[in-house]
Order: structure tokens, then sequence, then C-alpha cells
């Protein structure tokens, strides 16, 4: 693992008191104060002609591109290390940025609401009429300008700092279990890694000792939680959105028919998904599953995919959709654009982030099995996906969660799928099982998710939740969504997700469903129709901050979302790998 590569292999700047870094600080700090002058000078905010709104926007462009590298530095160094005391301080002041910058686009909604339609003509208005309608929308549920700086401002010492300390908590956590006879402390996300152990004793005790890790710091990140949602509710109410959920959807481009088909889908797939984990029970030799059963291993694999074999798979099978995706990964991979190893002090899980336009990187916590193949991919896909944005202003590479996802699920499917035609008997098991895994997840764990955020909210305009009270609105959650089969939830997984602790992006749950089955929907596009479709999915990923979900879907591939159909024939090809499952537990059985 040590000889896995890491950021500091591939740095921005050759540290963050480099004359490098320090000139680009100084460079946006210059275009911040020159972007904040002309807002002022201008009046942006109110009536605006049409020459000076497109010069506001434009401006506006500059300064986020300047952003990227800067923000992406800091995050490189803090989400590796959040002991770096100087990188937390510079993304203390770079908050500030980001805030004014949350400012301004209030004061730009504000002028676009308050401009003719027609008056916004000509080439510019015309490839950015996509902003300009969310624009108007967002603006009937402004507060006046004065309350929406003052609420920018506060949420640095409200949302932003609770959400940046149960960052910093979570990234330092460790727990204490006995394997084998020893005692070992690791840090929160190795243990998390024991989830797939095959052994349940190992499992078990990895469950225990991570929710014992969480209560003990239970009453700083309930104490987070609800003052995020309770900053959430009140500002929502005062903007006049119906609830919470109303701004999410706003948020992610969709409405709530596309929400309602969607759930709708799932809901009648259940079953299905119900079926897989009560196989998984009997195949391990257990009536009912436990929450650290959900990722144990079925069938046998014996490899283990140390990382630069994971490199020449991906890059292969990427190769095989595209020249242009495959060459994609081969640059990421040569330039080190991933952070690989877990360690102490980095945050667990994965993500990926854009740094500067086209150019993007990779955080994992890779351990030597299909599954982290699998988040790898996925990672690359939405790094892919940053690179079809080059060529769009920042006010078009705007995309929400939901169409976020597409390009990371495709490009997951894509691996998974041929590692599957390359197995047969026990490790073809074990695969599905891998596969299913992750669909399971996003499917009907994320619903419980959903679930356990919607009474949240619900609950907190009422009174403040208490770690006890969270816990069990937790697990009953999780007994609702997964059903009988599931004996034993895990009642601290509102303190692991680190989805719930935005005040900016609420429900960051159903988008990953949405992504996940409109991927998939993609995905059998391909395979029914391959002539072409390369170039028709990127000019997709390029255009999906320029259209609404149902729009883009429409106008790509002639595809219906607000019809739950078709969700259903995205479930149906889970519901093709949970058959060929079952037909190999039955034979394991016999």
């Amino acid at each position: 693992m040590t000889d896995w590569p890491t950021w500091r292999q591939s740095p921005l700047f050759p540290g963050t008191e480099s004359p490098e870094f320090q000139g680009a600080l100084t460079t946006l700090r210059e275009l911040m104060g020159d972007l904040v002058a002309f807002f002022d000078d201008k009046g942006i905010g109110s009536s605006t002609p049409p020459e000076l709104l497109q010069e506001a926007m434009q401006r506006y462009c500059q300064v986020s591109d300047a952003l990227l590298p800067v923000r992406g530095e800091l995050q490189m160094r803090v989400t590796t290390d959040s002991r770096d005391e100087a990188a937390q301080s510079k993304t203390s002041e770079l908050n500030r940025t980001a805030s004014t910058m949350a400012t301004l686009m209030t004061r730009l909604q504000r002028s676009v609401g308050l401009a003719s339609p027609e008056a916004l003509n000509g080439a510019f208005f015309g490839s950015h009429g996509f902003f300009l309608e969310k624009s108007r929308d967002a603006s009937v549920h402004q507060l006046s300008p004065g309350e929406e700086e003052l609420a920018a401002e506060l949420d640095l010492s409200a949302g932003t700092a609770w959400s940046r300390l149960h960052g910093d908590v979570s990234s330092q956590l460790l727990a204490t279990l006995t394997v084998g006879g020893q005692s070992k402390t690791l840090p929160i996300a190795e243990v998390r890694n024991l989830a797939r152990s095959a052994d349940r004793q190992v499992r078990m005790e990895a469950q225990r000792a991570e929710e014992q890790a969480w209560s003990s710091v239970e009453v700083p990140l309930a104490a987070a939680i609800n003052s995020i949602k309770g900053q959430v509710n009140t500002l929502c109410r005062r903007r006049s959105w119906p609830n919470p959920l109303a701004q999410s959807l706003h948020q992610n481009n969709i409405d709530q028919a596309t929400l309602q088909a969607l759930q709708q889908a799932c809901q009648e797939a259940a079953p299905r998904f119900r079926g897989y984990l009560e196989a998984k029970a009997a195949l391990l030799g257990l009536p009912k599953l436990r929450f650290c059963d959900l990722l144990a291993p079925l069938g046998e694999d014996q490899r283990t995919w140390d990382y630069p074999e994971a490199e020449a798979f991906i890059v292969r099978n990427f190769r095989s959709f595209s020249e242009r995706l495959g060459a994609f990964a081969e640059q990421a991979f040569a330039q080190n654009w991933i952070d690989v190893p877990p360690r102490p002090g980095k945050r667990g899980g994965a993500f990926c982030m854009a740094v500067r336009p086209g150019e993007s990187r990779i955080l994992l916590n890779y351990s030597t099995d299909l599954d982290s193949v699998a988040t790898l991919a996925h990672e690359l896909g939405h790094g892919y996906h940053n690179l079809q944005l080059k060529a769009r202003s920042a006010l078009q590479r705007q995309t929400p969660m939901t169409l976020a996802e597409t390009a990371s699920i495709f490009c997951e499917t894509l691996t998974m799928d041929q590692a599957l035609r390359e197995v047969s008997g026990a490790a073809k098991l074990h695969l599905l099982d891998t596969w299913l895994q992750g669909e399971t997840q996003v499917v009907v764990d994320i619903h419980s998710r959903f679930l356990f955020e919607q009474e949240l909210f619900s609950r907190r305009q009422d009174h403040e939740l208490s770690a006890r009270e969270l816990c069990e609105l937790m697990e009953q959650c999780q007994l609702q969504s997964y059903g009988p089969v599931l004996e034993r939830g895990n009642s601290y997984a509102w303190a692991a997700k680190v989805h719930y602790y935005s005040s900016g992006r609420s429900f960051y749950n159903y988008p990953y469903t949405f992504g996940l089955l409109f991927g998939l929907g993609l995905y059998a596009e391909y395979q029914n129709h391959p002539g072409g479709f390369p170039e028709r999915y990127d000019r997709l990923l390029s255009e999906t901050g320029m259209y609404s979900a149902a729009d883009l879907a429409k106008r790509s591939f002639g595809l219906d979302i607000r019809d739950s159909a078709f969700w259903g024939r995205s479930l149906e090809i889970i519901g093709q790998q949970i058959d060929a499952l079952l037909e190999l537990a039955s034979q394991a059985r016999a």
C-alpha cells in the first residue's frame, strides 16, 4: 500500500506557502474584489441592462474558474490529512470567498428574474437559456438582498462550520477491535472495510467497534446534524419553499412527477431485492441478515486486485467503449491524479473533484477487492464527465447530483459487466453478489436514508433530536426499507454518512438512485443501439448543466423519465442479475 499513488505525487502547487500558490490566491482575491465592485457599481441585483447582465455572468464564470485550483489544492490537503492546520486555516479563508460567490449568485438570479425574457436574446443568452430559466424560478424564493447576504455570511459560522466539524471528527476517529485474538486500533475507514470479511465474527466485531467509536462522538455530531437541518428548515420557510424536498428537486433539475415515477418503480422492484437478500442469508447459513452481513462475500474469488492490475483492467475496458474514455483513464493514472491508500487522518469513502476545467483529482480508500475496482471506475467516470464539460462556461457546468452520477454509473457498469463475462461458477457468484451489494445499497439503503432525512426534517421543526432518537429513527428506517430479511440495522449510519452534513445540499440520497438507474438505462440503450452511441453520450455529458433532466433525456435519447416504465426497464437489468445469482445459489445448494 505504501507504493500506491498519492496526491503528493501530483500537487497542483508545490505547497500552500509556495510563490505559485500565493500568486494564484492573490489573483483570485483581485478578481473577487473586481467582481464585487462591478456588481456594486452596476447595480447587479436590481433591474439590469442586458449588456451588463452578460458581462456580470462572464465575470462570475472567470472567478469560478480561478477558484477551482486554489480550492482543489486545499481540498487535496485537508481530506488526506485533517491535521494540516495551515491548509485548514486557508480553507476557512476560502470559504468566505465561496460565501461571497453565493451572495453574488443570488443577486445575479434576482437581476435575471427582473429582466424581460424577450430582452435577453443573442447567442450568449441563448446558450445559457437553462441557467436563465432556473434563475427566474430561484428569484421567486429569495429573501431581500440584505437578508440573503446575511444568510450567506452566517452560514460560515453555522452550516459550513458544523459540516467541517463532522469532517474533522470523522477523519480522525479511531476504533479499537479484537481480530484473531489481537487488539487493534484502526482508522474508521479501515474498520468499515472489514464489513467485507468472509468471517462473520470479524464483521460483527467490526460493526460493534464502529458503533462504539461513533457513540464516543455522538454528542457533537448530533449537535451538528440538528443545527444543519434546523438552519435548512428555517431558510426554506423564510424563502417560501413548501419543504426542503421541494428545494432539493429544484436544485437537482427534476420535478415531483419524476421522483414519484422513480420511487414507484423501486417499490415495485422491492420484492426482487428482498429475494436476493433472502438467498444471501441462506447461503451464509443465517435465518436473517444483520447490517454487518450485507457486504459479506458469497462464492469464492481467489483473485486479489493489486492496484496496478486494476489500472490495466479499467483502461482496457474503457477503450472497448471509446478511445477517448480509455485515453482519459490512462492520463489519470500516468499523472497520479488519484490518492489511493487509506491512512490515518484521511477522509473515508471516495470522491472526484474538478480542479481545473477538464482536470480532476480522485480520492479512494482502496483495498484489493473487486468492489474497490468498481469504485475506481465509478470515480473515473466523474472525471470523464468533467472532461466533457471542459468547453462549457462555469454557469453551463452546474450539473445537479441527479445527472452528476450518469458517467460514473455507466463506467462502473461497463467495468463490472466485463468482469462478469470473464468468470464462471463460484467466482461468478462472488462477482454478481459484489455487484448487487452496490446496487442494493443505492436502491434499498438509499431509500432508508431518504426516509430518515424526510422524517428528521419533520421532527426538527419541533425539537432537537437526541443521539438516542437519531439512532432509533435510523434503524427504524433501515428495517422499513430492507423488510423482514434484516434482523438488525446500523443505528449510527446518521453519524457515518457525510451526506447529511451539508446546509447547501439536502436529500443527498435519492439522486444516487436516479443516477444509478439513469446510467443503467443509458447502458441498456448502448447495448441495444451501439452505433454512434459514444458520440451522443459525450454530447449528453457536455450538456448536463444546460437542460432539465427530463428535457436532456428526451433530447439526447428520446427517453421519458416521468414514466415509471423507464425506471422499470433499468431495474429489470438488476433483476436479471438477481435471477442469475439465484440460479447459481440454487446450484450451490444442490
